[in-house]
């Protein structure tokens, strides 16, 4: 079974790396998500198809609020991404889909568009990695992207994800279909 701490805890103590801080995502943080992804639609619709739906502030705190739920029913752990430095909002990365008797979950992820190409999902992941295995006693993770969207899958690749195959047509977005590709990592593997 996963080991899900309390929102709470983590909250208090989050996940730290050189420049960033992972902490729950709380519905005090709506606001900052709003203003993210409003500022970042272009970038991120092409990819994320949930941007579509996300037309409003009170959308952000929806969200924010599902997040919270979705933790302290064991269903998911996302967390605000912040730069260390200025605590402003750098995106989001999350552990999904968590399925408590296979000891699973899908990791998921996006930044504002200011905060791309300076390595920082590439840390914010591999940190929350590290609280999957290590502290959720997470067994595999699974990761998909967009086969033509390189930034995330180098982000994949530099995190050591092992390819498993093609989901043709896994997802309808911005107006077309996108075929992923599919990873995992497993805690046995070699990182």
């Amino acid at each position: 079974m996963l080991i899900l701490p309390p929102r709470s805890e983590v909250r208090a103590r989050p996940i730290e790396t050189e420049r960033l801080i992972l902490v729950p995502i709380d519905p005090s943080d709506g606001p900052e998500l709003w203003l993210a992804v409003n500022g970042s639609r272009a970038t991120l619709q092409r990819w994320l198809p949930w941007v579509q739906f996300h037309t409003d502030p009170a959308a952000s705190v929806r969200f924010a609020e599902a997040c919270a739920a979705d933790w302290d029913h064991g269903r998911a752990l996302r967390f605000v991404i912040r730069e260390r430095a200025h605590r402003s909002l750098a995106g989001v990365v999350g552990l999904e889909a968590c399925v408590h008797l296979h000891r699973s979950c899908e990791l998921g992820y996006w930044l504002r568009k200011e905060a791309t190409g300076r390595g920082l999902m590439t840390e914010a992941a591999r940190a929350a990695l590290g609280f999957a295995f290590g502290h959720m006693g997470a067994h595999r993770v699974r990761v998909a992207a967009a086969t033509d969207n390189h930034p995330s899958l180098a982000v994949i690749g530099r995190l050591g994800f092992r390819f498993e195959g093609i989901a043709r047509q896994a997802e309808w977005c911005d107006g077309r279909w996108l075929d992923h590709s599919v990873f995992a990592l497993l805690a046995t593997d070699p990182r």
